[in-house]
């Protein structure tokens, strides 16, 4: 449908760094700091159209893209950026079907990108050790309806794991080496592993350590944004732009 209704996700737009991301529920109404709007006025209304607050000032009514809802998701620990986690979805070949493992869950954002993309034929494994991360991811994920395709374990990969035959995995963990040989053994033969590490020294321990434990065809990768102010009469850089967050390590599960 091309209009909104009653249980939308929708996302109210300023500008494109001032957004509110909610669902619409009859009765209710969304504070901002340009007025208030009721959500009675947003149902049934064209998406793309403009929405006014009780004080006249003017929002954009949209469905939220994924790297919307990324960005806005609740958080109590720095989330993968989109512009690492598009090259990590692209790299890990995930889609419908997919079985992944994600160790750190972290405030569920890269959790809830993985749960987007395999659908309801495949299956996320995550895991941390924190219980107000395992806690606040279930509430993230529960916003967009994708529990039922996440199963989040309290716990660490030092110990034994129950899952079996993954397609791919990805760890967003300090020291992601020493967790290698238990990983390896749930992993199907040629499946795709990923690593997100901030620092040289924290490479330079995983590159060993994966070719040890049955990995090959390993890449390292960086990767830089940078944005332009969308003016045709002055088209330049802005002023900040997203530049390292992480090195990205990846590798195929071989037979030895």
């Amino acid at each position: 449908m091309n209009k909104t209704t009653v249980g939308d996700i929708v996302m109210l737009q300023t500008d494109p760094w001032k957004q509110s991301i909610f669902k619409l529920e009859q009765g209710t109404e969304i504070q901002t700091h340009k007025g208030t709007i009721r959500h009675d006025d947003i149902i049934g209304q064209p998406w793309g159209s403009t929405i006014s607050s009780h004080l006249g000032s003017d929002f954009l009514l949209l469905k939220p893209s994924l790297r919307d809802i990324l960005l806005n998701l609740p958080r109590q620990s720095q989330i993968i950026f989109p512009k690492d986690m598009g090259y990590i979805l692209l790299r890990l070949s995930i889609g419908s079907g997919c079985n992944v493992l994600e160790a750190g869950t972290g405030s569920g954002a890269l959790t809830t990108a993985l749960a987007w993309y395999v659908g309801d034929q495949g299956h996320i494994y995550s895991y941390d050790r924190r219980e107000d991360m395992i806690n606040l991811a279930r509430k993230n994920l529960a916003r967009f309806g994708l529990t039922e395709r996440v199963t989040l374990h309290l716990q660490d990969l030092s110990e034994a794991l129950e899952v079996q035959n993954l397609d791919a995995a990805f760890l967003d963990l300090p020291n992601p080496e020493v967790h290698l040989a238990v990983l390896r053994k749930s992993m199907m033969n040629g499946a795709i592993l990923g690593a997100i590490l901030p620092t040289t020294n924290q490479v330079s321990r995983i590159l060993p350590a994966l070719e040890e434990q049955g990995f090959a065809s390993i890449e390292v990768v960086e990767i830089l944004l940078r944005f332009y102010k969308p003016v045709a009469e002055r088209l330049r850089p802005i002023d900040r732009m997203v530049a390292h967050t992480g090195y990205l390590v990846f590798a195929r599960a071989i037979v030895r």
